[in-house]
């Protein structure tokens, strides 16, 4: 199978079906290594559990130890026994991505305790309230720091690693509202435009791609996976949220899990891409 996504063509592997219809996707996985930001909960869970079912021994990195807000559940270690009691393999470790110390304290305890590292995937972020006369500073420099100088911290210091293990994958998630809002006019009702969560996504891209380029000669690739659509995740309601009465009816992210196994499973060729979520989902239906 080939398909082209704003680079030149490259074969791509193609999960099949067995004649019950079944998917065959397997543990395509097994023997890799995964660093997932942010899979205390929401979409960085889901990838998590998805590359773990793929075979990966896979490694929650967020901060949450503990249940502090009931609009947040879960936590590190609820998700990695999770995994484990569905026999998958998962550790959790604690991870600050404002802090550069921890990050690569994550990198390095996890070679420690996994032998290596195959798979990164930068899906930690935060969204900030306001425009741009009510905005916080305060929230401006969390976003910075979480959003954007968090995963090129991780990435440098997984580079090591990944090329120790003979090359590897980077996949770092944005969203649709990193794409540009174009010129003016604008419909009445366009907010901010994803003012600046938007923002620094463009910038991950913008980074993902130039990384791409680097560190092609080391068969790592570095990949965009972009939510094309809103999924209602305990961080993205948590501002409207009650406090005293959590509406804890989530949506699931299947499709981000099962996308992110798909990148992790092409070859080193397929780096610098920007693939979103609800336009893979309709020629990939085929993934377990």
């Amino acid at each position: 199978m080939y398909i082209a996504t704003g680079g030149a063509h490259v074969p791509l592997l193609r999960v099949g079906r067995d004649r019950s219809g079944a998917a065959m996707a397997g543990r395509t996985l097994e023997g890799k290594v995964a660093i997932v930001t942010g899979a205390s909960r929401g979409i960085g869970e889901y990838i998590a559990r998805h590359l773990a079912r793929a075979g990966a021994s896979v490694v929650i990195a967020a901060r949450s130890e503990e249940v502090s807000d009931p609009r947040l559940p879960g936590t590190i270690h609820s998700v990695a026994e999770s995994i484990r009691a569905e026999g998958g393999q998962a550790i959790a470790i604690p991870t600050n991505m404002r802090d550069p110390e921890s990050i690569t304290a994550c990198v390095e305890r996890t070679v420690s305790e996994l032998g290596r590292l195959d798979i990164v995937v930068n899906n930690a972020a935060i969204l900030v309230p306001g425009d741009i006369e009510s905005v916080q500073e305060r929230h401006i420099e969390l976003m910075w720091q979480v959003d954007l100088r968090g995963p090129i911290l991780m990435c440098k210091a997984a580079v090591a690693p990944l090329r120790a293990a003979g090359g590897g994958h980077i996949i770092n998630i944005s969203s649709i509202v990193g794409k540009f809002p174009g010129p003016g006019p604008y419909p009445e009702g366009s907010g901010t435009g994803g003012l600046f969560y938007g923002m620094v996504k463009a910038g991950l891209e913008r980074f993902t791609q130039g990384l791409a380029v680097q560190l092609q000669g080391d068969r790592i690739s570095a990949n965009v996976l972009s939510l094309g659509y809103l999924i209602r995740t305990p961080g993205n309601i948590w501002a409207q949220n009650d406090p005293a009465n959590p509406n804890l009816a989530f949506d699931d992210a299947h499709w981000m899990g099962k996308a992110a196994v798909w990148i992790a499973q092409q070859p080193p060729e397929y780096t610098g891409h920007i693939v979103f979520d609800d336009r893979i989902r309709y020629w990939l239906a085929d993934i377990d």
